[in-house]
């Protein structure tokens, strides 16, 4: 997989978390062979975003406690 490939995978992931995704992309992603980097891409930084959250509540608690 190339950088760009790579890049592009990333950046449709992020706008469909944040449901901004365009038709045209959205086609252009069907249309590829495999949804596995979608996926791994998507469980990744949905992790990475529980894992935020859960950092930024210690945070606050410990701050407030």
């Amino acid at each position: 997989m190339s950088q760009s490939s790579i890049l592009q995978t990333l950046l449709s992931v992020v706008a469909a978390f944040f449901g901004v995704q365009t038709d045209k992309n959205r086609q252009r992603d069907f249309n590829k062979r495999s949804p596995v980097p979608f996926i791994v891409v998507g469980i990744v930084l949905a992790a990475l975003l529980v894992i935020g959250v859960m950092l930024i509540v210690k945070w606050v608690l410990a701050t407030h406690a």
